[in-house]
């Protein structure tokens, strides 16, 4: 069954606790809803051999790497969203990158701009694809 799936990859968008969470600084309505879904996908992904794709946000405390229309959420004083290595930027619960996963760090909305994620992909032999989050 794996083979029929290995061209496929999961691409898991987004789904740290600055989105997710109540508490969660760019909070997205429904983000929290949606879960359990996210959490079913990437097992029945895992189980199929599928190449899963974590597309998350970390971002430079001071906000450098940030869109210009964001940048005023982050200064010197409070954590900007998703800094990297602060609480915001983790994975909500009961969602884990694997070994065999692959973690993309995106610092604009699109996992493809400036990201290595198209060459990822072609490399891997990736025609498919299955997108969460």
């Amino acid at each position: 069954m794996a083979n029929k799936w290995k061209n496929t990859a999961l691409l898991v968008i987004d789904m740290q606790k600055d989105f997710i969470l109540p508490s969660g600084s760019l909070l997205v309505d429904g983000g929290a809803a949606i879960v359990p879904n996210v959490t079913k996908a990437v097992q029945v992904a895992r189980q199929r051999g599928m190449l899963v794709v974590w597309v998350v946000r970390e971002h430079d405390a001071l906000g450098r790497d940030v869109e210009l229309f964001r940048r005023h959420l982050y200064r010197t004083d409070k954590v900007g969203p998703t800094v990297k290595g602060h609480e915001g930027a983790e994975l909500v619960e009961g969602l884990e990158i694997h070994e065999e996963d692959y973690k993309l760090v995106k610092t604009r909305m699109s996992a493809f701009f400036a990201t290595p994620l198209h060459s990822v992909l072609q490399t891997s032999g990736i025609d498919s694809l299955v997108i969460v989050g």
